[in-house]
């Protein structure tokens, strides 16, 4: 565990790991066995970032198929099964987290369940850096409502504004922004695809790739 004075947040897929590729290709996994035509890995990214059910409930809708009660169930069990098919860290993103370790605590903050989460996390060789993975099936809401952000900070007594979110949708930005935290946008995801450019504040710190993490972030927390 780094200084527990600071805490860094991140988020998993389109931040940590580039998982476009494997979540595409279960998603038109399941459209193809529901009679649809499989659509493209740009288009299946742009659906990501609020959990799995949404992702499914987009990926129908666009493949103009109908939802059921067995399509979120499929589609994970899909999931599972192409789980590290492809899925590796962004490069650079481990030198990235061996320079952030020592000024900081690190979590994980998905949308997507603790179980694949955390199984991705211990085989691309991140688990070591990550003290504390926070899924979409915990007992808070999930992003952007704030609750488990907050939950984080509480849990390791860190102030809010020695606390930076890294995220890559607007769906982290806007936890970070109503926790009251720090932001780190991870333009070099998939996930900013469909950011909000009129968004932009100016005091978010915007790394194009993992290896200007560690400047930005001992920017924003003000290390010298």
């Amino acid at each position: 565990m780094g200084d527990v004075r600071r805490l860094i947040v991140f988020d998993l897929d389109g931040t940590l790991i580039d998982s476009r590729a494997d979540l595409a290709d279960a998603a038109n996994a399941l459209i193809v066995e529901r009679g649809g035509t499989r659509l493209s890995e740009i288009e299946i990214g742009r659906m990501v970032g609020e959990g799995a059910a949404m992702l499914v409930t987009r990926a129908m809708t666009a493949a103009g198929l109908p939802l059921d009660d067995t399509s979120l169930p499929r589609f994970l069990e899909l999931y599972d099964q192409r789980l590290l098919a492809t899925t590796k860290p962004y490069p650079g993103m481990l030198e990235a987290l061996q320079a952030l370790a020592p000024i900081g605590v690190i979590a994980v903050l998905t949308n997507k369940p603790v179980a694949p989460a955390t199984r991705l996390l211990d085989a691309l060789g991140l688990a070591p850096f990550v003290t504390r993975t926070i899924g979409g099936d915990s007992p808070f809401p999930r992003k952007p409502e704030p609750g488990s952000l907050i939950h984080l900070i509480e849990r390791f007594g860190v102030a809010r504004q020695q606390t930076v979110m890294v995220g890559d949708s607007w769906v982290d930005y806007a936890t970070a922004r109503a926790a009251g935290t720090r932001i780190c946008l991870a333009r070099y995801g998939f996930g900013f695809a469909t950011f909000p450019a009129g968004e932009i504040r100016g005091d978010e710190g915007l790394a194009d790739n993992p290896r200007e993490l560690a400047s930005i972030i001992r920017e924003l927390l003000d290390i010298s």
